[in-house]
């Protein structure tokens, strides 16, 4: 019997038509174009207004439906990765799925911060090589200005709106996911996390008058984890499946900061060119930052690139998955 992988078989991404610049947050609070774009190398971000996180699901399935000509009916699993749940539940890959007549799939959120797509990629390849399931939508989508405190400039700089969506389908080529690498350390929490809206600081005056509903984070030490582990895990697939720096064709990393990235790059001893780097246009997404790589950067992806994405996110979470691609544009 012929070895099942789960190919990348179409992808579609969604950004807000909203762009914030530097200079418009510098307008809101103390900072400067100078400063946050030396500290991180974004430029601007883009806000979705008065829409929920399932919406930027919702556009990005519908593009992909179509340009795919797949009926909604045939999809049989939807998994998306978010911080930014429409609710607390029903989960907003359930939302989705309403909005997209997605009528016979079951579908699940899946929280693992900026590590939430590669997570979901992770999950969603198991169904495929199992032959349980033909057709899979892994969704990776934030609306992180929802969650962002506008006083704290540490913070509200770094983040942005916007999502993308991967077609998952069995492969009998060897191409799709080939390996993955993942981990998590739940001490992380103590650096980066939303700490209230949970049952451990349920919704109360007192966290909305304390401002524990934003996201909190301390820099340095989410840095120095991000860079050790974004890295580690990179240099590790490759290492695990003999792969060269000649032999890898694209970095796809997650867009938290251009100096981690820029890290990853040199310990795998990548040239700047096989890097995907978009952050200086939507700023960090969490779960949306490897899709909009990938949207971005599909007409220059040929079948068969050796691809690796890494991500590191609050929890903490990291990893790394090989993958080949599958089609040409």
């Amino acid at each position: 019997m012929e070895k099942i992988t789960a190919a990348i078989t179409a992808i579609e991404g969604y950004v807000p038509e909203t762009v914030m610049t530097n200079d418009d947050l510098a307008k809101i609070v103390d900072t400067s174009d100078e400063w946050i774009t030396s500290r991180t190398g974004i430029k601007e971000r883009r806000v979705l207004k008065d829409r929920p996180t399932s919406d930027i699901g919702y556009e990005a399935v519908t593009k992909l439906l179509k340009k795919t000509g797949i009926d909604p009916l045939d999809i049989d699993l939807v998994i998306c990765g978010t911080v930014t749940p429409d609710y607390p539940f029903p989960s907003t890959a359930n939302v989705i799925s309403d909005k997209c007549g997605l009528k016979n799939a079951w579908s699940f959120d899946l929280i693992a911060a900026c590590s939430g797509f590669i997570y979901g990629l992770t999950v969603g390849s198991q169904f495929i090589e199992t032959g349980k399931y033909k057709k899979v939508l892994v969704i990776g989508a934030d609306k992180m200005t929802s969650i962002l405190d506008y006083e704290d400039r540490s913070t509200c700089v770094i983040f942005g709106d916007g999502g993308g969506v991967v077609l998952l389908e069995p492969n009998t080529e060897g191409l799709g996911v080939i390996d993955s690498i993942m981990h998590s350390d739940g001490s992380g929490r103590n650096y980066l996390l939303q700490p209230a809206g949970g049952s451990m600081a349920p919704p109360s005056h007192e966290t909305v008058d304390q401002r524990l509903h934003f996201v909190k984070q301390e820099g340095k030490q989410v840095f120095k984890f991000a860079v050790t582990n974004m890295a580690e895990v990179s240099a590790k697939i490759m290492e695990q499946n003999n792969l060269t720096s000649e032999d890898v064709d694209w970095l796809v990393p997650h867009q938290a900061n251009l100096r981690i990235i820029e890290a990853t790059r040199v310990r795998m001893g990548l040239p700047a060119e096989k890097v995907m780097v978009n952050i200086q246009r939507y700023g960090n997404t969490t779960a949306g930052t490897l899709p909009l790589c990938l949207w971005d950067w599909e007409k220059q992806l040929k079948k068969g690139d050796k691809i690796i994405l890494s991500a590191f996110g609050g929890g903490f979470t990291w990893g790394a998955i090989y993958l080949k691609w599958a089609y040409n544009s």
